[in-house]
């Protein structure tokens, strides 16, 4: 039985791109795009529907895996973000301290 889910869920893979390619290809409106704040809280949808039981035992699973891959996706852009903030204050730190030491020579 465990067996006939997993093709299952791959085939759901394979059809998801060609869903999302289909509204370019047809020239309509592009869709309003999901941030990671949307996803912030969609993370916080499935734990809080987990803890209240909405899901079945053969379901949960899934669900804790996608939400496992969420939460780690999630996690990764915030490291990169406190990483990109880091070093754009580093930069900023040594533009102004070299700043200082450039205009006196220029004069």
């Amino acid at each position: 039985m465990a067996d006939k889910k997993q093709p299952e869920a791959e085939a759901v893979e394979d059809v998801a791109p060609a869903e999302t390619e289909a509204p370019e290809a047809e020239g309509t409106e592009v869709p309003e795009s999901i941030g990671l704040q949307d996803l912030q809280i969609l993370a916080q949808i499935v734990d809080l529907a987990s803890q209240r039981g909405a899901f079945r035992g053969n379901e949960l699973t899934q669900v804790g895996a996608v939400f496992d891959k969420l939460s780690t996706f999630l996690n990764f852009v915030a490291e990169q973000n406190k990483a990109n903030e880091e070093a754009e204050a580093e930069a900023e730190a040594e533009e102004d301290s070299e700043a200082p030491a450039e205009a006196p020579q220029g004069e």
